[in-house]
């Protein structure tokens, strides 16, 4: 099957409209549904969504290929849109995009549909095609232009796959697996970058991709015990037991795209941890696992994430509860109320009491994969029973990870024979009981006793150690705007909800709140200093501010860092000061605006805080931002 059977005349938009990330996937998608591809719009753009929230699908290079495998989509397609402004997609050289393919797959998309929407994105990689579709005059160009870049890449599609299997003479020999989690873009682009560049390098290479199709080029037992080193770019799960005692780099998958001379010339001089086959890693930590050097971050992050909905989810149920009064879920209350009991419940009791646990849990499963999740679990549990709360429900993640680490390492000498008992009777048992035993008697008691005397130091605060505080957690918000410094004040934030003290995450909000919303305020004030493409940014900064995202402030910020991140610091601190001198209170943990109804205390006075802070951030960016020469 050809590309242009996929990609129509109908399909193509030689000028968008669109001025931001998200209103080219909204033009793109719905190119396609007016062409009659969809079945469903909104749920087709809810999957391309959910792609983008796994990893940007801008490549690099002017580049972007959002794609999805969908029930919505009614006939396989691919829509295609240029902007020669270019937009911002999170690409990951940070240049604007240009280009835009966005690939509809269908749920029951068969193998010819699936090479060719990948043979396309591989097509990409080469220059000469992307700067024909730049200067494209007409939609019959474009397809002129990829019907002869396809004909070329099928004519290399027609060799026998054991060409690019290892075979230079006397050379290192280099293997590599590429996956995403779609299966359709990245993993042949990421292939195609590997052979491209070991072939300028002189050194064989053989790729095995994980696609939608199923694996293709699969590496042999012989294969891979012959290889120098192995490259493994992935976003999703593939095998490596296989892998056993070798040289292997892991990898995501863009780095397959953006780094490929790197990993091969590290794979060939055998640059890389030795891979044992039950999780564990040699000394040296794996590019892009997260282990080593940032791997407490990765693996703290890891448990946060997954703990989130249970936050989110439980918190804003509770706070729904206050609805019908701050006492209506205690039925002894002359304000009762049954409904508002259950929100209680649910929200509260059930999923805030799970959320310690899931956090331990995934801290452990990604430092000692899956073995290490049941320990995690139970030691997370352990915690919330023994009010020891989320410091030692951390305490308790890291504790079972690294626990199943060293049972594996001990238990590696037993025969082969019994692999299979290790893993459902030698690890939980020994893991567990070691686990649980040191949170009983070592962790639960101290933890709890330094927890109970923060929350009484902290409810005891004197009006200035309080304004302080709300200084320091505002401003944390904005200096790294969804990164380490903004996730720690978050996750204090629900523990002190947790532990039923809520100024603090009234300040975290605020302080999140002022980044977008300061800048998107600038971006009114002061159009002289900002491009069109920042000012269009501004507009949707407003919506993303107001819920408390404050990640929406990145694009803007990202232009001249110098002038504006100190302007928003200065502004989410003064943000979280003033909640702190209001007296505010906040016992959802996430939502904006959305759940100012139920802030404790005046949510008008919260209101004027963020405001505040808004104005001045505002106002300071419009002082020491220069105009923009035209």
């Amino acid at each position: 099957m050809k590309i242009t059977e996929l990609l129509k005349a109908d399909t193509i938009r030689l000028d968008l409209n669109a001025t931001s990330k998200a209103e080219a996937l909204d033009e793109l998608a719905m190119t396609l549904a007016d062409a009659g591809r969809l079945n469903d719009y909104n749920a087709y753009r809810d999957a391309i969504q959910a792609r983008e929230e796994q990893t940007s699908t801008g490549i690099g290079e002017g580049i972007a290929i959002p794609h999805a495998k969908s029930a919505a989509v009614k006939t396989p397609a691919i829509a295609f849109g240029r902007s020669k402004a270019g937009l911002d997609f999170d690409s990951l050289d940070q240049q604007p995009a240009h280009l835009f393919f966005m690939i509809a797959a269908s749920e029951g998309a068969n193998n010819d549909h699936l090479q060719t929407l990948s043979r396309l994105s591989t097509l990409l990689m080469d220059e000469s095609f992307r700067q024909q579709l730049l200067d494209a005059k007409s939609t019959e160009d474009v397809l002129h232009a990829v019907n002869a870049a396809e004909a070329d890449k099928l004519a290399k599609e027609d060799e026998p796959p054991e060409a690019e299997a290892a075979s230079t003479d006397g050379g290192p020999r280099v293997l590599a697996v590429t996956a995403c989690p779609t299966g359709i873009a990245h993993t042949y682009m990421a292939a195609d970058a590997l052979k491209d560049k070991a072939k300028g390098l002189n050194i064989s290479i053989k790729v095995e991709t994980n696609g939608s199709d199923g694996v293709r080029n699969r590496l042999t037992d012989e294969e891979i015990a012959n290889a120098d080193g192995i490259i493994v770019a992935a976003d999703t799960k593939v095998e490596l037991a296989r892998f056993d005692g070798k040289p292997v780099i892991i990898t995501g998958v863009t780095d397959g795209i953006r780094k490929p001379e790197e990993l091969i010339r590290k794979a060939a001089a055998k640059d890389a941890p030795v891979y044992k086959a039950e999780g564990q890693r040699g000394s040296e930590a794996a590019t892009g696992t997260g282990r080593g050097a940032g791997g407490f971050y990765k693996h703290l992050m890891n448990g946060v994430s997954n703990m989130l909905p249970f936050v989110v989810g439980g918190g804003v149920l509770m706070a729904i509860s206050f609805f019908f009064g701050i006492n209506s879920a205690d039925p002894t209350d002359p304000t009762y109320n049954q409904f508002a009991e259950a929100l209680k419940v649910i929200g509260g009791d059930h999923a805030f009491g799970l959320m310690i646990a899931v956090l331990a849990g995934f801290i452990a499963m990604s430092i000692a994969e899956r073995p290490g999740f049941a320990p995690g679990m139970i030691g997370g549990f352990i915690a919330t029973t023994t009010d020891a709360g989320f410091l030692g429900g951390l305490i308790a993640g890291f504790l079972a990870g690294y626990i199943v680490l060293g049972l594996k390492q001990l238990l590696a000498g037993l025969p082969k024979t019994l692999d299979g008992i290790k893993t459902i009777l030698f690890y939980p048992v020994l893991s567990i009981f070691a686990t649980g035993m040191i949170m009983w008697f070592v962790v639960a008691g101290p933890v709890s006793w330094l927890n109970t005397n923060l929350a009484d130091w902290l409810n005891g605060m004197s009006t200035g150690n309080i304004i302080i505080l709300g200084l320091i957690l505002g401003g944390m918000m904005a200096v790294d705007m969804g990164g380490p410094l903004n996730k720690t004040a978050f996750t204090f934030g629900i523990a002190m909800i947790d532990a039923g003290n809520f100024a603090p995450h009234a300040a975290i909000m605020a302080g999140g709140m002022v980044p977008p919303l300061g800048l998107a305020l600038a971006t009114t004030l002061f159009r002289n200093k900002f491009t069109k493409v920042e000012r269009d940014a501004g507009k949707t900064s407003y919506v993303l501010g107001a819920f408390f995202i404050t990640e929406g402030a990145i694009p803007i910020a990202a232009a001249d860092p110098a002038r504006i991140i100190p302007s928003i610091v200065v502004g989410s601190g003064i943000a979280g000061a003033l909640t702190m001198l209001f007296g505010i209170g906040l016992p959802a943990p996430h939502g904006g605006v959305f759940v100012f109804p139920v802030v404790i205390g005046s949510a008008w006075l919260y209101l004027l805080a963020i405001a505040i802070g808004a104005v001045v951030s505002a106002l300071m960016v419009g002082l020491l931002k220069k105009p923009i020469k035209n």
